[in-house]
């Protein structure tokens, strides 16, 4: 793993690399301000041998930059994700009342988004998985040109995550890693390896 530090909007932020031989590439962009997204991130990554990026604010409180904002020429590390990975899979949280339980599959390859779903659905029950767009809110959608999720050759998959499917919430111990559901970890795991071994994560559709 190697840590580049880069200054995005005046924040300060560490963007944390690891590139495996995998054309799939687990992203985090908000590792700090979305809970649970960087451990996610981490562990779905060792879990298959896919690449992944996390960025961390190590400083101050954090700060959300909209994702189409965060893809700066000045970040080396995301640069050498985006040259090296042929699909991302993007980790997002959301806090949207109307919908806690539910899991949001955005991003331009739906071929992709399809099969995590499947996955998601599968073998974590608990949670509704939401892969129609039209069911998606708009801000969710992850659909944007500029988004790094959609900058690879195959495009990607943006997976918006509600608190309680990426954190043990309110009851965790205070300054400790968050600890996504044991059910969530297991999906995304099995969803990606699923890509990895089908041809389905490299076209973009």
């Amino acid at each position: 793993m190697v840590t580049e530090r880069v200054l995005i909007e005046g924040v300060e932020f560490a963007a944390a690399l690891t590139v495996r031989s995998s054309g799939v590439g687990l992203l985090a962009l908000h590792g700090s301000k979305e809970g649970g997204t960087a451990e996610l991130a981490h562990e779905v990554a060792a879990r298959t041998g896919a690449s992944c990026l996390v960025f961390t604010q190590p400083a101050g409180d954090p700060v959300h930059i909209p994702s189409h904002r965060m893809s700066v020429p000045t970040c080396g590390a995301l640069r050498r994700f985006l040259a090296h990975v042929s699909l991302t899979v993007s980790l997002h949280g959301h806090l949207r009342p109307e919908a806690p339980r539910s899991i949001f599959l955005g991003g331009r390859n739906r071929a992709a988004a399809g099969t995590l779903a499947h996955s998601l659905t599968l073998l974590a029950p608990d949670f509704e998985t939401v892969a129609d767009l039209d069911r998606i809110p708009t801000g969710l959608r992850g659909l944007g040109p500029r988004n790094p999720v959609n900058l690879t050759p195959a495009g990607g998959v943006q997976i918006e995550l509600p608190l309680s499917a990426r954190t043990q919430g309110p009851q965790k111990t205070f300054g400790a890693p968050d600890t996504p559901p044991p059910t969530v970890t297991t999906a995304l795991t099995a969803g990606v390896r699923q890509l990895m071994e089908s041809s389905l994560g490299f076209r973009d559709c």
